[in-house]
């Protein structure tokens, strides 16, 4: 199993909270936020739940509490801290799978710190439990050559390329673009141009 303790106060200080160092501010987060919600609502997913997998610092639970509060969440870390600070089920998303399924999960900044043998089943795992969208974000190795700001991003990660993450992923999910994806137990309402793929 892999260990977790890297994300412990220092971690989330340097790459969340301080100014100086964070990979990115509560205002700008709010504007990612308020784009997936209104995607999901444009495309007929009314957004009553959601899964946020590696929750951190609270940056979606604060934004959805504030802007979608109809929305019921459920947070998860693997961060000791952090379920301490904010309540989260202390959850490994490789070995976990609520029975409960969720209209939005987040999956955000996680997907780099797995080994090869957990991100397959983590995969599975968010799959089973999407009846909706999942919006998904992690660090490829074209993003550390070509697109992070270095002295911003956290390098102690698992270093994969994009097609890697996409040929587990489209087993279960379409993807759309600009890190949504469409669960395969839908029908698709997009057209063709509107995916990222070919939408088969």
């Amino acid at each position: 199993m892999e260990s977790f303790e890297q994300f412990d106060e220092a971690y989330y200080e340097r790459f969340y909270l301080n100014p100086e160092t964070r990979v990115v501010s509560p205002a700008e987060h709010a504007q990612l936020a308020q784009f997936v919600f209104a995607f999901a609502k444009y495309n007929g997913i009314e957004v009553s739940s959601v899964l946020d997998i590696g929750a951190g610092i609270g940056l979606w639970k604060n934004w959805i509490e504030k802007n979608a509060k109809k929305a019921k969440y459920t947070g998860t870390e693997v961060s000791k801290v952090m379920c301490e600070q904010h309540g989260y089920q202390e959850r490994d998303i490789a070995r976990w799978r609520d029975r409960d399924s969720y209209d939005l999960i987040i999956c955000q900044g996680v997907f780099q710190y797995l080994p090869d043998p957990d991100l397959a089943p983590a995969i599975a795992n968010l799959a089973a439990m999407s009846k909706g969208l999942l919006y998904l974000e992690a660090t490829t190795r074209l993003d550390l050559r070509e697109r992070t700001d270095k002295e911003k991003t956290d390098q102690n990660i698992h270093i994969r390329n994009g097609s890697y993450y996409r040929g587990i992923m489209q087993k279960y999910f379409h993807q759309v673009g600009a890190g949504l994806w469409w669960t395969r137990e839908l029908p698709l309402p997009f057209f063709e141009l509107e995916m990222a793929g070919t939408g088969k």
